[in-house]
């Protein structure tokens, strides 16, 4: 605008107004990078603020990306920063730019105001140290705010990642209450884990999504990962078929037109090391193409013995925005993942083998190789402030080698127990396409935010390889040697080849009435395919088997919530999902698919002006048609289990104080088998304790002989849990102690960050379980140092 127009529009608030700017008063903004003007006019249209210059002053300048909840004085801050002009509040909704040291611009002000106000970080901000994020997408595929979202939704923010250093699925999720590690690699490699939530599993190939798309492979790199969200309760209104518990979402670091570097390493016991390098800014004058370079090298033994984790992560991305309405993102992924397998210890009576921890039933030299390519693909387009398109495509390819020995069953009392191996090779591959439309506009006053998408998912896996048994061993002596060439030599009697396609279409609309009631509606419809064919001799052979089953399903979700107040919203949600596939009866006709009903209510709060944020949740769940052995002929299956979940979560984040942060949670998790002709009905699902909790707090010191120094702890507990559905054996209650450290101080314009973590400083021993002949021993105490160096 000119500065007469800004003037005039500014002259009658100048006049009736008398009080300073910078009131408390927060937004949810997402203006993306644009030339600063149009930046500033997308400010005012949200906020009501005015601001005014002189011409020609905004030639050539454009503002960052402006996201996250601030105020308007905050987005004020960041929209100027670096572009050589400063500002001055004139009134409540009127701000002077002009020249920093120049009369370019003389523009006449009131008296100086004094502006108090508390920091809020932009959630993209690379120094962003806050626990506490106020908006996520996976609840609903939009940018929706968590207070006014009538579902449970948790996230581990990138602050809290790297003071915990975190680098393992399992490292981030142990901040999000009713979550459990079912299974794992053991040791410090991580790997091919899976997730108990709110009771029921998640599965090994499915356990994941990334940026809202289903991933089928099974581990995951920290390097360029932003954050982890975790949506409790059935998902399948938005994301088709998916396990009754929830959905994992990991959203990924996106390209920056502000420049930013970094490189991290690591290193700590049993031969830890980690190498982390970061890069991004812009290609073009104007910052309308960035780059983003993330990468990292892991290098690991581990305390059990001959397990070793060699990976390399690499993953360019790039954003282009042509207009301020158009942008294009291009994204891969590559990791090429060495891991030896551990399946970790038979169970003995009613416990896990009392062996040594560090005992394994594998050889030196064995390991998984895996590796994929990921090419994701998006663009969007807003047609107006309201109106946006959203398209995209996401492929990944990969392959492993499996070099895999294991205990093949329980142990006697006396450790003896069978040895056997699976040697052979997994290809996988995925595709996913979706289109998105989403629109903001009112009826009757009435405001709408309203979703209609599709998309079509095909996943395929083929399996080529033998499990033998090997010879009997005991779990108290060490392992003998076993001839490898032998033990990976033809015939390979498991040829195996899986499919999971589905196409879906969904539609949402989020109403608010009268500023506090916010419905929730959807409805998502799928056609859902499974095939498999197998074969004890090729693949040739499993192909000429292969056979499909074709299923439908409906899966609606409704919710309410209402805001009481800026810091306090009461809701409640019914919601239907279509879980796994069940195969086919003795006759050959279809099981009926899985499915779960879920109602649940909550309170959500925000306290300090949107520091401290928290979720209660109370929540029923009940999963319908799982399989169980049929009375009448034990080799077969029917479809009339039914389990059911009920509990109460608590999760709390953020800062208590300027120096204090803490992440809180605590799971009443109460499970059973409601319908079970196997003799299980009455017994609780396992995996889940019926209580569990964490509390972890960090103090960032204020005293200036002290700035930049920080210390933390953090203790994680959870009750008795069973190892399977006979509840035949269990493992304790356990708790343990983490401890953190950092110095963070700068060196010019660069920022270098000492830290040390200490993990399970009680040493305490406890079990992540599997099943009768897997479970893996946890971490004991280990020791992470890390030096980083940001500019």
């Amino acid at each position: 605008m000119h500065t007469l127009t800004h003037l005039l529009l500014v002259a009658p608030l100048v006049l009736t107004i008398n009080t300073a700017v910078a009131d408390e008063k927060t937004y949810d903004f997402n203006i993306p990078a644009q030339p600063l003007a149009s930046a500033l006019d997308a400010l005012a249209q949200q906020t009501g603020l005015q601001p005014f210059y002189a011409d020609g002053i905004m030639a050539g300048k454009r503002a960052p990306a402006l996201s996250g909840r601030l105020t308007p004085l905050q987005a004020v801050q960041k929209l100027l920063a670096g572009s050589g002009l400063v500002y001055t509040f004139t009134a409540d909704n009127a701000v002077a730019i002009k020249q920093d040291g120049s009369a370019a611009a003389k523009v006449e002000t009131l008296a100086a105001v004094t502006v108090l106000g508390r920091v809020v970080y932009d959630a993209n901000d690379p120094y962003n140290t806050d626990y506490n994020r106020q908006i996520a997408s996976t609840a609903t595929k939009t940018d929706a705010s968590i207070m006014e979202t009538p579902m449970s939704i948790q996230v581990v923010p990138q602050a809290a990642i790297r003071d915990q250093q975190a680098f393992r699925l399992q490292d981030a999720l142990k901040n999000v209450s009713g979550v459990q590690q079912r299974a794992s690699n053991g040791g410090t490699t991580g790997g091919a884990d899976a997730y108990v939530v709110r009771g029921f599993e998640l599965g090994f190939r499915s356990n994941y999504y990334r940026n809202g798309i289903r991933m089928q492979k099974s581990s995951a790199d920290f390097a360029n990962l932003d954050r982890v969200e975790v949506l409790k309760g059935p998902a399948s209104g938005l994301y088709g078929r998916i396990e009754a518990g929830g959905l994992i979402n990991l959203v990924t670091k996106k390209p920056s037109a502000d420049p930013y570097y970094s490189i991290e390493q690591r290193f700590g016991s049993y031969d830890y090391y980690r190498t982390e390098a970061s890069a991004t800014g812009p290609l073009t004058q104007d910052g309308s193409l960035a780059y983003r370079l993330d990468m990292s090298y892991l290098d690991s033994n581990s305390f059990r013995d001959f397990v070793v984790n060699d990976r390399i992560f690499f993953a360019p991305s790039l954003n282009w925005k042509p207009s301020d309405r158009t942008e294009f993102n291009l994204s891969v992924e590559y990791m090429d993942d060495n891991r030896t397998y551990d399946a970790g210890l038979p169970v003995t009576g009613n416990r896990a083998a009392p062996a040594p921890i560090s005992r394994t039933f594998v050889q030196e030299g064995l390991v998984d190789k895996d590796s994929y390519w990921l090419v994701d693909f998006n663009w969007t387009h807003s047609f107006n402030d309201n109106w946006k398109l959203r398209n995209g495509m996401v492929v990944v390819d990969g392959d492993a080698g499996l070099q895999e020995v294991y205990a093949d069953g329980r142990a006697a009392l006396n450790g003896d127990t069978p040895r056997g191996a699976w040697f052979g090779s997994l290809a996988y591959d995925t595709q996913t396409v979706y289109l998105d439309l989403t629109g903001k506009f009112k009826t009757f006053g009435i405001e709408h935010d309203l979703l209609i998408g599709g998309d079509y998912y095909h996943q395929r896996s083929v399996d080529h390889a033998t499990a033998r048994a090997m010879d009997n061993v005991n779990v108290f002596r060490d392992m003998p040697r076993f001839n490898v060439q032998a033990a990976m030599a033809p015939p390979y009697l498991f040829n195996y080849i899986e499919d999971n396609e589905w196409f879906g279409v969904y539609g949402q609309d989020e109403i608010t009435l009268w500023d506090k009631l916010h419905l929730l509606g959807g409805l998502r419809y799928d056609i859902a395919t499974f095939g498999s064919g197998y074969s004890d001799q090729n693949l040739a052979l499993a192909s000429d088997a292969y056979d499909d089953i074709e299923e439908t399903n409906l899966s609606p979700r409704v919710g309410i919530l209402y805001q009481a107040t800026e810091w306090l919203s009461l809701y409640g949600h019914f919601v239907e999902s279509f879980g796994a596939n069940n195969g086919r009866q003795a006759s050959g006709k279809p099981f009926d698919p899985q499915t779960s009903t879920e109602y649940e209510g909550g309170i959500k709060t925000s306290f300090f002006d949107g520091r401290l944020t928290s979720t209660l949740a109370y929540y029923h769940l009940t999963k319908q048609n799982v399989l169980t052995p049929d009375p009448s002929n034990r080799s077969l299956n029917v479809a009339i289990g039914e389990a059911r979940s009920q509990g109460i979560e608590w999760d709390i984040s953020g800062r208590l104080t300027d120096a204090i942060s803490m992440i809180g949670t605590y799971a009443y998790t109460d499970t059973e088998v409601t319908k079970d002709y196997s003799g299980n009905q009455g017994k609780r699902l396992p995996y889940a304790p019926l209580h569990s909790g964490s509390l972890w707090l960090k103090y960032d010191f204020q005293q200036e002989m002290l700035r930049g120094f920080s210390v933390g702890a953090g203790i994680y507990a959870a009750g008795l849990r069973y190892g399977d559905t006979a509840n035949s054996f269990y493992d304790d209650a356990c708790a343990r102690l983490d401890v953190m450290a950092a110095y963070r101080f700068n060196i010019g314009k660069t920022r270098l960050t000492a830290q040390v973590n200490v993990n399970n400083v009680s040493d305490t021993q406890y079990y992540i379980q599997r099943a009768s002949w897997s479970n893996n021993p946890a971490d004991p105490l280990m020791a992470f140092g890390s030096l980083r160096l940001e500019y």
